[in-house]
């Protein structure tokens, strides 16, 4: 690619935002990020790995945050607390991936590169029933589990970050294109984003 692009995707969970973001970076042969995020912080914070997939993505206030500052009461009188540095940490790691062209899942990273101009901020959301048929599939569980984890990781993720930005979590003014995967496909919302990305002059 000749001109750099930074994709951010923000998603419902079971929208299929994960798989539109390895597709299009994919597509663009780029770099793709979502999970991959947690070694890399790690690696360069020097911070846990376990104590960052526990914190992933879920508001500071949570009972698992609690456990984390008793197993590490020194962090909260000797200086930041184990949240602010995870999320500083979170913060340093993005901002370095936005010095080539990416593709971003989740984390804030809309909101952290958002005087970035190539930015594209994405938000993937679906009707309940797409979504909770793409996680019975890949969870094999029953209906009434999978609507339970729809509501609960939704909020999780929407806590998250409303407290971490000064946006709203889902709401279309929050991003530059928000997408229905459930009206128009994967494939669909992949060729949705590029044409977005070629119409702003990114390609």
């Amino acid at each position: 690619m000749a001109k750099k692009v930074i994709v951010t995707i923000g998603r419902q969970f079971g929208s299929g935002g994960h798989e539109i973001g390895e597709k299009l970076a994919k597509t663009l042969g780029i770099k793709f990020y979502d999970k991959e995020l947690i070694k890399l912080i790690a690696k360069q914070s020097g911070l846990c790995e376990k104590v960052l997939e526990s914190y992933d993505e879920k508001p500071t206030n949570s009972l698992l945050y609690s456990i984390v500052m008793d197993i590490y009461p020194s962090v909260m009188y000797t200086g930041p607390t184990i949240d602010q540095q995870i999320y500083q940490a979170n913060y340093d790691t993005i901002r370095g991936l936005a010095e080539h062209s990416c593709v971003i899942v989740g984390r804030c990273a809309d909101y952290i590169l958002r005087d970035c101009p190539e930015l594209v901020s994405v938000f993937v959301h679906a009707n309940n029933d797409f979504r909770a048929e793409r996680i019975a599939e890949e969870y094999q569980l029953p209906d009434a589990k999978v609507r339970d984890m729809l509501v609960k990781t939704d909020k999780k993720r929407a806590s998250y970050y409303n407290f971490q930005s000064e946006k709203k979590w889902g709401a279309a003014s929050s991003y530059n294109l928000c997408v229905e995967s459930s009206s128009i496909g994967i494939e669909g919302s992949v060729e949705l984003i590029m044409n977005y990305i070629k119409h702003r002059g990114l390609l």
